[in-house]
């Protein structure tokens, strides 16, 4: 709930107080907007009232409308009044803007510019028109400035013992196997031995590698050109460079080479997606982010585990098992869509503590030397508490390729970042694993014969179907094929 310090004048700073009673101290916001509870304590002028016929509108409503406007159009509107003028400084507005019609071509000469808005009209922030606007009253204006301003630390901070992630100095693999591969764990003594560890920093990056272009979201931009922008943004979701093709670009090898940039952890065993070799989907990533930049809740692809080390800075994870429903995230019923809050930031607000106090929630912060698992099919989200560098790779271990093979053969339309020349990716896997690990294979199809099995009679236990067929009376039958049907618990 966001309250103001001084509610007789409608301003001041704002306090955020959440269920935990951590408080907060968000900064008057630069224009002078407030949210609109404010406006019961105000006196004065709403600016609302000057807007016409387009006051009538929800701000939500007005908001997608503006949506719509090409950048002279926006800049028309907002010289019309105060309020417009607001909405028309919101800087997702001009990031969209400058998303759409970017292309790597144009990035020569771009500076960025410290927001969006100075970005897109090369124009320096300082030179804009500055128009006070406290006498608009806005929860969508107010409340990304806020999302922008929270203080992360106290979610990391408050962990309730329950819930931490366990942590580890190192493993063996048999240990990894046999007790861990389910489990969502930190080692904090496995990486120290990467030479990224000692040679890479945000600063380092951006003296080697300014003009190499990485992949930033939506956009390819120089590291010159990201460094600049994750030094100076009040992004409510600052872009989160995650780019699969690092090696190449920085020309570094990985594995066991003796020049090796770093090397998989040998406590996670055989990457079994190794046997596609060049028809391996994407698998690993560089991630690079400043504070507040990171992730909303997903699963990893194709059923995969994952682990991310941490190289400069710390992230908080917050994560629960593959049957959970987490608050905030509505996903379809064949599981391939997820739709989550715009925000991590605003997910946090509205369904932290809410979440936290669900059975099978884990939390944890992974610090720089160390290194996080994530288990096939867990739900994650995580946030950079401040800026850094990591890296992760999606593998398979044995232990989960019962659920790759089930998932590749099952989800056809949910697999990603194989080439388009891979037909059929769940053949190919199936076809390089009878030559190279044809015991595995065996294992793992007999595991699914056995889950299917399992499914089926607790199916006809759900429905009936073994009493009706023993009293002859032939009960119904949906008929739908085993390998379709989810699991019923």
């Amino acid at each position: 709930m966001l309250l103001a310090e001084n509610q007789g004048c409608g301003g001041g700073r704002m306090l955020d107080h959440d269920r935990s009673g951590v408080v907060d101290s968000i900064p008057i916001h630069p224009m002078g907007i407030k949210p609109l509870g404010n406006l019961y304590f105000a006196d004065g002028i709403n600016a609302r009232h000057n807007t016409g016929v387009v006051g009538r509108l929800p701000d939500e409503m007005i908001l997608h409308l503006l949506e719509y406007l090409d950048a002279t159009s926006l800049r028309k509107l907002t010289y019309t009044c105060r309020f417009l003028y607001a909405f028309g400084q919101l800087d997702d507005l001009w990031k969209t803007l400058f998303i759409e019609s970017w292309t790597a071509t144009e990035e020569k000469g771009l500076v960025w510019r410290g927001s969006w808005k100075a970005t897109y009209l090369h124009t320096p922030a300082e030179t804009q028109t500055k128009i006070d606007c406290g006498n608009v009253f806005s929860d969508v204006l107010h409340r990304p400035f806020v999302c922008s301003h929270i203080a992360l630390g106290k979610y990391a901070s408050t962990i309730p013992a329950s819930n931490q992630i366990s942590r580890l100095a190192n493993l063996a693999y048999n240990e990894f196997s046999q007790h861990w591969s389910d489990t969502p764990f930190i080692l904090s003594d496995c990486i120290q031995m990467w030479p990224v560890c000692r040679d890479w920093d945000i600063q380092q990056l951006q003296r080697q590698f300014s003009n190499v272009r990485f992949r930033a979201e939506a956009v390819d931009w120089l590291f010159s050109t990201y460094h600049a922008y994750m030094s100076e943004n009040d992004d409510e979701s600052p872009l989160y460079l995650f780019d699969k093709l690092f090696a190449e670009k920085m020309n570094i090898s990985i594995g066991t080479q003796t020049d090796s940039a770093y090397w998989p952890p040998d406590c996670f065993g055989p990457d079994l997606f190794e046997v596609l070799g060049a028809e391996r989907p994407a698998h690993r990533w560089l991630i690079v982010g400043p504070a507040r930049s990171g992730s909303t809740f997903h699963k990893d692809p194709n059923a995969t585990s994952a682990w991310n080390a941490v190289v400069q800075g710390s992230k908080y994870w917050i994560m629960f098992p593959p049957s959970s429903q987490v608050p905030g995230v509505f996903v379809s019923e064949d599981g391939g869509e997820v739709t989550s809050p715009l925000s991590i930031a605003e997910w946090l607000l509205e369904f932290h503590a809410e979440a936290r106090a669900l059975p099978g929630c884990i939390e944890g912060v992974c610090k720089a030397g160390e290194i996080l698992h994530v288990p096939s099919g867990w739900w994650h989200l995580v946030v950079n508490l401040e800026a850094g560098i990591a890296l992760t790779q999606n593998f398979v271990p044995s232990s989960h390729l019962a659920d790759v093979l089930y998932f590749l053969k099952n989800k056809p339309d949910q697999v990603t970042g194989f080439k388009k020349t891979v037909d059929s990716p769940s053949e190919l896997f199936v076809q390089r694993l009878e030559q190279d690990y044809p015991d595995l294979l065996s294992e793992a199809l007999d595991e699914l014969d056995r889950r299917a099995q399992r499914k089926k009679r607790k199916w006809e236990e759900a429905v009936g179907t073994k009493n009706e067929e023993e009293s002859g009376t032939g009960g119904f039958s949906f008929g739908f094929a085993e390998e379709d049907e989810e699991e019923i618990d």
